[in-house]
C-alpha cells in the first residue's frame, strides 16, 4: 500500500513538472515576440503623445505652447517609454534565435522602432540632467563663478568624488586641506546663488538617494526570490522525481552515509539504554529489528531528501546569480547611484568611525579569529551543494586567502586612505597601538 501512495504521487509530481515544463518552454521560446510587441506598442505610445500633443513632430524642450510642468510631465514619460524600448530591443536581439517562426510583420515593427529611437537619439532634453528645476530658481550664470557652475552640474555624492580625485593628485602643500575646505566654505556661504545651489544639491541627493535604496532592495530580493522559487518549483520536483524513479544512492557522499550510520548506531544503543535504565523487560530481538528497520526508513528518507535538496541548491544557486548579474547588468544607473552614495556615507564618517570600521573588517576576515570563521563557512558552502568537505584545501584556503586579504587592505590604506584622509589613517595607527 505504501509503494502505491508513494507511486501515485510520484505520478502526481511528474505531471505536474511536465505541465510546468512545457508552460515554461512555451513561455521561454516566446520571449522574442513578447519583447518586440512591448518595445512596438511603447513606439506606438511615443507616437501617439506626438500627433496629438505636438502636431507630429517630436517631444522637445523647446516648445513654448506649453507650461514648464507639462513639459516636464511629457518629457518624463517619453523618457520612460525610450528606456523601456531600448531594453526590450535587447532582450529581442538576445532572445530571437530561440523564436520558432517568423511574422511579416516584424520588419514593420523594426521599422517604427528605429526611426522612433533615431528621431530621438540627439533630443537635447537628454543632455540636461534628469532633475527639473524649478522655473522661480535663477540659474547660476557660468561665466560669473565657473566653479560654482561646476558644482551646479554635479550631485554632491559627485563633486565629492571629483574633490577627492583632485585631493589625490594634488601635492601636499603647507597648510592643510581641511583649512582650504574650510574657506571654501565661507566663500559658499557669502555667495548670493548658494541657496538655489543647496536646493538643487538637496533634490539631486534626495533622488539619488531613493534610487540607491531601490537599487540595493532590488538586488537583493530579486536574485534571492528567483532563487527560493525555482529551487522548490522547478529543480527540487524534478530531482526528487528522478531520484525516485531511476535507481541511485541515497548518498551523495560519504560523509552523509557516515552521518547516517552513527545516527542509526546511536538509535540502537539508546534502545539498550533505555531497557537498562528504566529495569523494563529486555526488548526481544524481532522487536529491536523491527523498531530499527523504521528508523533506518526514517534516515534514509531524510538523507534522500537532503541530498536531492543539494543538487537543487546548485542549478538554484546558479539561476540566482544569473539574475543578480542581469540586474547589475541592466540597471547601471542604479548601480552608480548605489557607489555614490555609498562613498557619500563612507566620506562623511568621522575619522574616529572610519577607523573603527577598518579595524572591525580587518579583524573579522583577516585577523587572529578569522581562521575559524573561514573554517565554518567552508564547510556550510560545502555542505550546501552536498560536497564532503576536503579539510587539506580548507587549511590551504585559510593558510593563503586571509594573507593576500591582509596584504589588500594594508596597500589600500597607504595607496589611497592616506592621500584622501590621513588623519583617518593616524586614528587607525593610535587605535591598533
Amino acid at each position: 500500500m505504501n509503494s502505491a501512495i508513494v507511486k501515485s504521487k510520484s505520478q502526481k509530481l511528474s505531471t505536474r513538472f511536465k505541465h510546468s515544463f512545457t508552460t515554461s518552454k512555451s513561455w521561454f521560446f516566446k520571449t522574442s515576440e513578447r519583447a518586440l510587441d512591448a518595445a512596438y506598442q511603447a513606439a506606438l505610445e511615443i507616437k501617439s503623445i506626438e500627433d496629438d500633443y505636438f502636431g507630429g513632430e517630436k517631444v522637445s524642450a523647446q516648445i513654448s505652447i506649453y507650461s514648464q510642468n507639462v513639459l516636464d510631465y511629457f518629457i518624463t514619460d517619453i523618457k520612460r517609454k525610450l528606456n523601456l524600448i531600448r531594453l526590450r530591443v535587447t532582450e529581442f536581439k538576445w532572445s530571437r534565435y530561440l523564436a520558432k517562426s517568423s511574422h511579416p510583420e516584424i520588419l514593420e515593427k523594426l521599422r517604427l522602432i528605429d526611426d522612433t529611437l533615431e528621431r530621438y537619439k540627439k533630443a537635447e532634453f537628454f543632455k540636461t540632467d534628469d532633475l527639473t528645476i524649478d522655473a522661480t530658481f535663477k540659474p547660476i550664470k557660468p561665466e560669473k563663478n565657473k566653479k560654482m557652475s561646476l558644482r551646479n552640474q554635479l550631485s554632491p555624492t559627485d563633486f565629492r568624488t571629483v574633490e577627492q580625485k583632485q585631493n589625490i593628485s594634488k601635492p601636499a602643500g603647507v597648510l592643510p586641506r581641511s583649512i582650504g575646505r574650510t574657506v571654501q566654505k565661507i566663500k559658499m556661504g557669502l555667495n548670493e546663488d548658494s541657496e538655489q545651489e543647496l536646493m538643487q544639491n538637496f533634490k539631486a541627493n534626495k533622488k539619488q538617494t531613493k534610487t540607491a535604496i531601490n537599487f540595493l532592495i532590488l538586488l537583493i530580493l530579486a536574485p534571492l526570490l528567483i532563487q527560493i522559487t525555482s529551487k522548490y518549483l522547478i529543480f527540487y520536483p524534478f530531482v526528487q522525481d528522478y531520484r525516485n524513479s531511476h535507481k541511485v544512492d541515497i548518498f551523495i557522499n560519504a560523509e552523509m552515509k557516515e552521518k547516517a550510520i552513527h545516527e542509526l548506531e546511536e538509535f540502537e544503543q539508546s534502545l539498550k539504554f533505555e531497557s537498562l535504565l528504566y529495569k523494563t523487560p529486555p526488548i526481544s530481538p524481532t522487536i529491536s529489528e523491527e523498531k530499527i528497520y523504521q528508523k533506518a526508513e526514517e534516515v534514509s528518507a531524510e538523507f534522500r531528501q537532503k541530498s536531492s535538496e543539494a543538487i537543487s541548491n546548485i542549478f538554484a544557486d546558479l539561476v540566482g546569480l544569473a539574475t543578480f548579474t542581469l540586474v547589475l547588468i541592466l540597471n547601471p544607473r542604479g548601480l552608480n547611484s548605489f557607489k555614490a552614495f555609498l562613498g557619500n556615507i563612507i566620506y562623511d564618517l568621522s575619522d574616529s568611525a572610519k577607523a573603527f570600521i577598518i579595524i572591525l573588517l580587518t579583524d573579522v576576515f583577516v585577523g587572529f579569529h578569522s581562521p575559524h570563521g573561514w573554517e565554518v563557512l567552508l564547510e556550510g558552502v560545502a555542505s550546501h551543494f552536498g560536497i564532503a568537505p576536503n579539510h587539506s584545501f580548507i587549511f590551504l584556503f585559510i593558510a593563503t586567502f586571509p594573507v593576500i586579504l591582509d596584504t589588500i587592505f594594508k596597500y589600500w590604506i597607504f595607496r589611497y586612505l592616506n592621500q584622501i584622509s590621513p588623519s583617518a589613517v593616524a586614528t587607525l595607527k593610535n587605535m591598533n597601538e
